[in-house]
């Protein structure tokens, strides 16, 4: 209607007969307040079911997307990537060609770091098995040795959990404020990428080429983590920033190395 915002009263005659009304005598416009709230309307809340990040509650106020710790939707926040973006941070972490902190674009993940650590476990195991049953080839019943996979384990994830958060923690001690634990996290995550290649072709019974194998892939890993790290770690003083890098490529070093002692000795 183009008299939008006003009521439409109709003055009906006595007897009921509305064909003899005077539209132009009887018909008026009142105000309305249809777009005021009235005493009895509640506003309907948002719906705040939704537990992963950016969904439903999206252009919400502030106060109805906070996330709590005991609340999936905390959690989903560290895993908003897709396949495609997984595979383009794989891609990145093998071949570098551009920052790795600018691929992430303020977006880490935890997802591709979990499954590449989930990976680099089974496939350490299952080559590791293999290399140790060629050494025993011969010499009688071979015990496969279990402990492989948790000792695994216990190596890879807390390698990659562990020292970010000592890195992430020392960096805030020193007051930098490009430190970021989730990058940290992320960096060290695919960074285990190199190891999956490499525990696939360093099960043979040739012990140089292992340790070859293992050199190469603590040159990748480690070129990887020195590249993106020392842009972070140049924000403390000189001194500061060349120990924590020497600290890095030693701890970097002796996963390498428990890496060959553990899984193809």
């Amino acid at each position: 209607m183009a008299n939008r915002g006003y009521d439409v009263v109709v003055d009906v005659d006595t007897e009921g007969d509305l064909g003899h009304t005077d539209l132009q005598e009887d018909l008026e416009f009142h105000p309305s307040n249809f777009s005021e709230a009235q005493p009895g309307n509640k506003a309907i809340p948002p719906d705040t079911s939704s537990f992963l990040p950016g969904g439903s509650n999206r252009g919400q106020s502030s106060g109805s997307s906070k996330r709590f710790l005991w609340s999936l939707n905390f959690y989903a926040q560290f895993f908003d990537v897709d396949t495609a973006e997984v595979l383009r941070r794989c891609h990145s972490a093998i071949y570098p060609r551009a920052n790795f902190l600018d691929i992430l674009d303020g977006n880490p993940d935890l997802y591709g770091p979990f499954w590449i650590a989930t990976t680099v476990v089974v496939i350490l195991f299952i080559t590791g098995t293999m290399s140790a049953y060629l050494a025993h080839h011969g010499k009688g019943h071979y015990a496969y040795d279990f402990a492989l996979l948790s000792g695994g384990a216990g190596l890879i994830y807390g390698y990659t959990g562990i020292v970010p958060i000592g890195l992430w923690a020392v960096l805030k001690w020193f007051g930098s404020e490009s430190a970021n634990l989730l990058e940290c996290w992320a960096l060290y995550g695919y960074s285990n990428l190199i190891w999956i290649p490499v525990a696939l072709i360093s099960w043979s019974p040739i012990t140089i080429l292992n340790y070859v194998f293992v050199a190469v892939g603590f040159a990748v890993s480690a070129l990887f983590l020195f590249r993106n790290l020392y842009p972070i770690l140049s924000a403390t003083d000189v001194r500061t920033s060349k120990i924590l890098l020497v600290v890095v490529i030693l701890l970097h070093a002796g996963l390498a190395i428990a890496i060959k002692v553990l899984f193809f000795a």
